[in-house]
């Protein structure tokens, strides 16, 4: 039986990337710590689309 551990993969999304207009979508795979983070994060990320540093938050 294995242990479920507080370590979760999210998946990150840029939050300015749908009013651009411009197709596609900035998506990060990452990992963090459910009990110290138990609530969305937000993480600034490179969107190579819009060529520069953007908010990405969690997704589901």
């Amino acid at each position: 039986m294995a242990k479920k551990g507080n370590r979760v993969q999210v998946i990150l999304e840029c939050t300015e990337h749908k009013e651009s207009g411009k197709p596609g979508t900035s998506r990060y795979i990452t990992q963090k710590n459910r009990k110290n983070t138990p609530d969305r994060i937000e993480l600034k990320k490179y969107n190579p689309i819009l060529k520069k540093m953007t908010v990405h938050k969690e997704i589901k």
